[in-house]
C-alpha cells in the first residue's frame, strides 16, 4: 500500500469563511491536493465562530486567533501579518518532520521568512506561491515612503531565499526574476476551479447594464465607472451601472455617481449571495473592472463562463489582461479615462451576441487547460511527490 505524502497549505484566510481571489485559490489548492490522495493541512487564522470546521478533503489547522487584516483605507495591517507569521512559525516548528511539502503564500511577505526559518534543517520542501510581485514604486504608493521601501526590501529578501516559486502570470514571472529569484519560477497554466460553473449563453438583459463585482479600495479605481457609463449612455441611452461590494472607496464612488447625475441609473446592491451574483453576471452586457493591479484575474474566467465579455484597463500591474483576447472574450481599454472606458463599453455592445458566444467559446477552451488541477499537478511534479490519486472523471479527462 502506498504511503500518502503530507502537505500543508499556509494562508491567513480560507474560503468561504473569508472571501476573495486568494482565499478561493488556496482553498482550491487544498481541495485538489486532497483529491490527488495527499494528507492535507490548511494552516490559517480563525475566521469562524465556535469549533474548528471540518472539511472533506483537508484538515483546518488554526495557527492564530481571529485577525483584523485591513485598515480603514483597505491596506493590509502589519500587526495582523506579523501575528499570523508568528503563529505559522510556531505551528511549523511543532510539526517539524510531519510535512513532505509546505505551500505558503508569498503575501504577506512575512509568511516566507516564518516558513523558511521553521523548516531549516528538515527535508520538507518549501513552495512559495506569489499571487503578485510589486516593484518599489507600487509598494511606496500602497504603504507610504518608509513602510513601502521596507516592504520592498523584505520582498527582495524573501524572493532571494525562496527555493521554489510559483506564480500565475508572465508579469509575475518577469518581476520575480528582476527582483532576484535564483531559479526560474513555475508559471501555472491557470486557476480555474470547480466553483466556476458554465451556463448556457444568452443575450444580455434589457435594459443593458455593466457590472462591477469586488471590494471598493483605491487600487480597484471603481470611482472611474460612473463618468464612463455616463459618456457611454450618449449612444446606449438606457445603459445602467450595477456596483456590487463595498469598502473604503464606497463614499467616493457614490459621490461620483451624484456628480454625473447617475443616481437614477446606478444600483448598489452591496454583497449578494452566489445565486444572485450568477444571475447578475449572466445578464450583464459586460463585467467591468478598472483595477490597476491583478495577480491573475479569475473574474475574467467567471464572466466568460456565462458568455459575458469583460472590460479591463491596461496597466503595468494588471496581469488579468493576459487573459483577454481583444474582441474575442472582452476589450482592454488603454486608460481609465471616461472616453476610453466608454469606447470599450460600446465595443462590447457592438459585438452583441457574437461576442458573447466567442467569450463562452474562450471559456470552453480554457476550462480544459487553465485549471487548478493542472497547476497542482505541475507543483506535485516539480516536488517529485508520490501521488495516490483519487478515482474521478473531469472534463479534462474526457476525449
Amino acid at each position: 500500500m502506498d504511503q500518502r505524502a503530507t502537505v500543508a497549505v499556509a494562508y491567513d484566510c480560507l474560503f468561504p469563511y473569508s472571501t476573495g481571489g486568494g482565499e478561493r485559490q488556496y482553498r482550491a489548492f487544498a481541495d485538489e491536493l486532497g483529491a490527488h490522495g495527499f494528507d492535507v493541512d490548511y494552516l490559517t487564522a480563525v475566521q469562524w465562530d465556535g469549533t474548528v470546521p471540518r472539511e472533506e478533503g483537508f484538515r483546518i489547522v488554526p495557527v492564530s486567533g481571529r485577525l483584523s487584516l485591513y485598515s480603514a483605507d483597505g491596506v493590509r495591517r502589519i500587526p495582523a501579518a506579523l501575528t499570523y507569521a508568528a503563529g505559522l512559525f510556531r505551528a511549523l516548528r511543532r510539526r517539524r518532520g510531519r510535512y513532505d511539502a509546505v505551500i505558503v503564500s508569498g503575501l504577506p511577505i512575512f509568511n516566507v521568512f516564518a516558513a523558511r526559518l521553521a523548516l531549516l534543517g528538515t527535508r520538507t520542501r518549501l513552495v512559495v506561491d506569489y499571487l503578485e510581485v510589486w516593484h518599489r514604486r507600487q509598494w511606496v504608493e500602497y504603504s507610504g515612503a518608509l513602510t513601502g521601501n521596507i516592504a520592498w526590501l523584505l520582498q527582495r529578501a524573501a524572493i532571494a531565499v525562496t527555493p521554489l516559486a510559483t506564480c500565475h502570470s508572465q508579469l509575475s514571472a518577469t518581476r520575480l526574476r528582476r527582483e532576484g529569484l535564483r531559479r526560474p519560477p513555475l508559471v501555472s497554466p491557470g486557476l480555474i476551479d470547480g466553483a466556476v460553473e458554465a451556463a448556457p449563453t444568452a443575450p444580455a438583459s434589457l435594459p443593458p447594464y455593466v457590472l462591477y463585482a469586488g471590494r471598493h479600495i483605491p487600487d480597484k479605481r471603481v470611482e472611474a465607472l460612473p463618468a464612463a457609463v455616463a459618456e457611454a449612455r450618449a449612444t446606449i441611452p438606457d445603459l445602467r451601472l450595477v456596483v456590487l461590494g463595498s469598502g473604503p472607496s464606497t463614499d467616493r464612488i457614490r459621490a461620483e455617481v451624484a456628480r454625473v447625475d447617475g443616481t437614477g441609473w446606478t444600483d448598489f446592491p452591496g454583497f449578494v449571495d452566489d445565486a444572485e451574483l450568477d444571475a447578475l453576471m449572466h445578464g450583464a452586457l459586460a463585467l467591468i473592472n478598472p483595477s490597476r493591479r491583478e495577480g491573475y484575474g479569475l473574474v475574467v474566467v467567471e464572466a466568460n463562463a456565462h458568455g459575458t465579455p469583460v472590460v479591463l484597463v491596461a496597466d503595468e500591474g494588471n496581469a488579468a489582461t493576459e487573459l483577454i483576447d481583444d474582441g474575442v472574450n472582452g476589450v482592454v481599454a488603454p486608460t481609465i479615462s471616461p472616453t476610453d472606458l466608454a469606447r470599450a463599453i460600446r465595443a462590447v455592445a457592438d459585438g452583441g451576441d457574437d461576442l458573447r458566444r466567442s467569450a463562452r467559446a474562450w471559456y470552453d477552451t480554457a476550462v480544459g487547460t487553465r485549471t487548478i488541477r493542472r497547476t497542482v499537478e505541475g507543483i506535485v511534479s516539480a516536488l517529485q511527490l508520490p501521488t495516490v490519486s483519487a478515482s474521478r472523471t473531469t472534463k479534462e479527462d474526457t476525449p
